[in-house]
């Protein structure tokens, strides 16, 4: 791969500070998470990811999801006008969205079972490493 498409490729998976961003599978599935308990205006949304501790997203691209969401029959919105000002569209959960939510949720626990298990196995094997380094030294 060129130069300038690893740059591109690396900077398309960080924000402006560097860190990684949330995107793809793992934006629409927290977005699903946050619209579980109640609907919300995407700029709300966007406030939770932050709020939630994980790593910003630009606002097009919340969007962005959202609109792949309702495409895909995950969200639904409306039009809410009961507020004084514009209009603003609210997103809730829809019962496909909540049953590709649940089906990522547990993908998601069997990922970390698989990684908590890789990570037991790599901390044993330090250990005896350490313990057998130590017993060569005495």
């Amino acid at each position: 791969m060129p130069e300038s498409n690893k740059s591109n490729a690396r900077t398309r998976k960080t924000n402006q500070s560097g860190q990684p961003r949330l995107h793809g599978e793992m934006l629409a599935t927290s977005l699903l998470a946050f619209l579980k308990g109640c609907n919300a205006y995407g700029y709300q949304l966007n406030q939770q990811l932050g709020e939630a501790g994980l790593p910003q997203s630009d606002s097009g691209t919340v969007y962005r999801a959202l609109r792949q969401l309702e495409q895909s029959g995950f969200v639904s919105s409306f039009w809410d006008t009961s507020e004084q000002g514009p209009a603003r569209r609210m997103y809730s959960l829809t019962a496909a969205g909540d049953v590709f939510l649940r089906t990522w949720i547990d993908a998601l626990n069997r990922y970390q079972e698989v990684l908590t298990g890789a990570l037991e196995r790599f901390e044993d094997a330090a250990t005896r490493a350490d313990n057998q380094h130590l017993e060569e030294e005495s």
